[in-house]
């Protein structure tokens, strides 16, 4: 019999205390009393791997090598071994016996019988429980030793310390870096410097040659601004600041959310405080906060001293990342600038965008003008919700279909009426009826279905109606002011009116939510969706995509067909 032997432990430190050393020689020792075959590329360890994940190199292996069928049984000491979560142990149980493959765990052993199958789902479950309440009293151990400062915050120390490489969490053991906590003390003095920016620094530093805290050669700006804002330099470190939240936040509009986890900061009552050794005065760390948070109100993101009408709602259909308005030397030269370009980060990695600059003002008037189109002309909003809904509207037909099927409904219980009434006076016999009964049964069963599916469109299509009424509405209410609307006015409309802009070389697609309900111009679009573009599209309509003016690409004219898309909120 070939046998495969495989061994995990949780954690770095039972690894280095030869935990798992033992489980192999004890897996050894039994392979050689069965008379087994073991061959050494069939010894498959996870050092330092949670039960509780798949995602495991050595269990991935062993799995792989059961795929091309190499050994006949899989030898552990106990099930959580294999997992400590029942649902994985029960998929890997399952997994490996499709394959033909016997699993045996020395301190447990199993069998084919169902008593032995049912504990070992009960010991998946107990071995879930056991993970749950480990991972509880560790954090609650941390928790206290934290609070009696025995224990340090970080997995890795910051920029310009050092730990005991015997005692890594140990906070006695922490100490300075001369020449780091010297960089560190000259970042805070350059950021106080007159024109100083995050960037200035990082590119000092790369500059100089200098590592960053993870080893690189280029620094870039979070890493700088992360520094800056750490409050351990100042003497005090925090642990328990933040809390996982559901993500409220994108890279980019054009992209999902992502796994939907992030962080949320924690109120400033729970933090909990751990002395440390102080690589900055309190003060001038407080002077950089100032500085930080001016510098962030005169960002180019926040800096509206210029009038762009469509500020953070245009993206790049390129490299589907957000643009930046910005005003060169001459006012008249403003343009949105795709992220991608200006990235230094992208530009060195070799990933600039390629997308040109978009001239601020043509894109303004024209996106301006299609709204105002859309608002003077309430039927190109039926007609995208005609397109959208599968046809036009006609009511009067559907309600003439509606009558024809209950005519042929009833139709068909008078026939099976007649039927019955056949057979009772003996003029057809039994198989004839049960037979011709059946088939108006089917006709019966069909024409009920094709009814109920007739009257639940003509109920959609009053609803339709009524959207259409309640747009309508709304276009008369905000016509009046299209003509002579000043630019907070325009600005109002395009944030409730355009979700984004979607600008390629030449093409610009916009799209639009229109509020359908009284409450619907006072919520933003974004507080309403997740990610739209898989759960809030409501329908596709016309007007959409444009041609700046003067900036056609070849074989486009500056208005281009109908293509675009609606919201409706």
């Amino acid at each position: 019999m070939r046998v495969a032997l495989y061994v995990r432990v949780s954690t770095q430190r039972q690894a280095q205390t030869q935990t798992i050393e033992q489980q192999l020689t004890r897996l050894q020792a039994y392979v050689g009393e069965q008379g087994w075959l073991l061959e050494p590329e069939h010894i498959y360890r996870d050092d330092g791997y949670s039960g509780a994940k798949l995602a495991r190199p050595g269990l991935d292996s062993l799995r792989d090598r059961a795929a091309l069928a190499e050994y006949d049984i899989v030898l552990l000491t106990e099930p959580d071994r294999l997992a400590r979560n029942y649902v994985h142990q029960m998929l890997l149980v399952e997994e490996f016996e499709r394959r033909g493959i016997r699993l045996e765990f020395i301190d447990r052993p199993m069998s084919d019988e169902p008593n032995d199958r049912l504990m070992l789902q009960i010991r998946g479950a107990v071995a879930e429980y056991e993970r749950t309440q480990i991972s509880e009293r560790m954090r609650r151990g941390r928790l206290a030793k934290y609070r009696g400062g025995q224990l340090l915050p970080w997995s890795r120390p910051p920029y310009g310390y050092r730990v005991d490489a015997e005692r890594p969490c140990d906070p006695d053991g922490l100490r300075l870096d001369p020449g780091e906590a010297a960089q560190v003390r000259q970042m805070f003095a350059w950021y106080l410097e007159p024109g100083a920016s995050l960037y200035s620094i990082a590119k000092r530093l790369t500059d100089m040659e200098l590592p960053t805290p993870t080893g690189k050669v280029r620094w870039n700006t979070a890493t700088v601004r992360g520094m800056l804002k750490n409050p351990a330099y100042t003497g005090t470190a925090y642990t328990n600041r933040t809390r996982p939240a559901p993500a409220k936040q994108r890279k980019s509009a054009l992209l999902p959310v992502g796994a939907g986890e992030s962080l949320a900061w924690r109120p400033s009552e729970e933090w909990i405080p751990i002395a440390v050794p102080a690589i900055v005065e309190q003060a001038a760390f407080e002077q950089v906060q100032n500085k930080l948070a001016q510098n962030q109100q005169g960002a180019a993101r926040n800096n509206k001293r210029h009038q762009y009408v469509l500020r953070a709602l245009v993206s790049c259909g390129k490299c589907r990342l957000s643009t930046a308005a910005r005003t060169m030397a001459d006012p008249q030269y403003a343009y949105y600038v795709c992220r991608g370009r200006t990235d230094a980060l992208r530009a060195a990695q070799g990933e600039r965008c390629t997308a040109r600059y978009i001239p601020a003002q043509q894109l303004d008037d024209l996106v301006w003008q299609d709204l105002c189109q859309v608002l003077t002309q309430p039927d190109i909003l039926t007609h995208a919700l005609e397109r959208a809904h599968g046809g036009h509207w006609l009511p009067q037909e559907l309600q003439a279909r509606c009558a024809l099927f209950t005519q042929a409904v009833s139709q068909i219980e008078r026939q099976q009426a007649r039927l019955l009434e056949a057979y009772l006076a003996e003029i057809i016999a039994l198989p004839e009826l049960e037979r011709k009964r059946q088939e108006l049964q089917r006709k019966h069963e069909a024409l009920t279905t094709q009814h109920a599916q007739l009257e639940a469109s003509v109920h959609q299509q009053l609803e339709l109606a009524q959207l259409a009424d309640s747009m309508e509405a709304f276009c008369a209410q905000i016509r009046p002011v299209l003509e002579n609307a000043t630019f907070a006015q325009r600005r109002q409309l395009v944030e409730l009116l355009i979700d984004r802009v979607v600008v390629t070389d030449a093409d610009v697609e916009i799209r639009y939510v229109i509020p359908t309900t009284p409450d619907g111009s006072h919520v933003p679009f974004c507080h309403l969706r997740k990610d739209y573009r898989d759960l809030l599209r409501v329908c596709e309509g016309s007007l959409g995509q444009r041609s700046l003016p003067g900036d056609e690409a070849p074989g486009h004219s500056p208005l281009l067909g109908p293509h675009g898309v609606f919201f409706l909120s």
